[in-house]
């Protein structure tokens, strides 16, 4: 199949096979793009599906038609969330467009006790946005969940996560890639030549992670006690000072390179 380009719907769009664009989708894909009727795209519903798509030209503009649905397997094979602290400035979009090319399943953005961003509900909804234009373009087939923000404690109270790390700038912790790879079984490990499993399963049971990376500055001794109450383990992303922007994507980086097969 020729390289096409895909566009990410909403399951509420699809009805009887036909895709029920929006004038934004449809000035994307006509004015942007150049489609034209009769042109095929890849739509995708970020929950899995993705469709080979036809654009028809109505009365009432452009529409598209399923003309068949595309098998693809492009997840991780582990569910994996960022607790992530909110950086200052706009840092924290580019920590969600990296972290969905990653392949991060859901985004917690945190305020801390060093953080000095307090976003508005337009900061979430553009959040959701650059998610679901990463996600398109790393051909993913989920969009990544942005959660609304919450605090540190609430964070790390609620989570169900059944791996839990918290990343930490110093100390002698225990490096994020060991953590990984102790629990990790071999059928998940990059180059073992076991076929993968699908996303978040291992063995019939879920398997899924949470990574906490801090705001500038790091965590304060006393979330790092508080996270290590509630079972996350401290760990380290190597010997050098990382940006707040910077370590998620060590960290999925980490993730991927253990769990992906080469």
């Amino acid at each position: 199949m020729p390289q096409l380009q895909r566009l990410a719907v909403t399951a509420t769009q699809i009805c009887d096979r036909k895709i029920d664009l929006t004038r934004e989708q449809q000035h994307y894909l006509n004015r942007v793009l150049r489609l034209q009727a009769g042109d095929r795209f890849i739509a995708m519903d970020g929950r899995g599906h993705w469709w080979l798509a036809v654009l028809e030209a109505q009365e009432i503009g452009l529409i598209a038609s399923i003309a068949e649905e595309i098998a693809v397997n492009r997840e991780l094979p582990v569910e994996v969330t960022l607790m992530a602290a909110l950086p200052k400035g706009n840092g924290f979009d580019e920590v969600v467009r990296q972290a969905t090319e990653l392949g991060v399943a859901s985004i917690v953005p945190v305020t801390s006790d060093r953080t000095l961003l307090k976003p508005s509900d337009q900061k979430v909804e553009r959040w959701r946005r650059i998610a679901a234009e990463a996600a398109e373009q790393s051909e993913r087939q989920i969009v990544p969940t942005i959660l609304e923000p919450v605090s540190f404690d609430v964070a790390v109270k609620d989570c169900g996560q059944k791996y839990r790390f918290i990343c930490v700038a110093r100390g002698d912790n225990r490096h994020l890639w060991d953590c990984l790879a102790g629990f990790a079984p071999p059928q998940f490990r990059a180059g073992t030549g076991a076929p993968p499993l699908q996303r978040g399963e291992q063995d019939g049971r879920e398997l899924s992670i949470v990574i906490a990376i801090g705001p500038e500055g790091g965590w304060t001794e006393g979330e790092v006690k508080r996270a290590s109450e509630l079972d996350f383990e401290p760990v380290s992303l190597g010997s050098r000072i990382l940006r707040a922007v910077t370590a998620p994507i060590v960290a999925l980086s980490l993730v991927g390179a253990v769990f992906e097969k080469c």
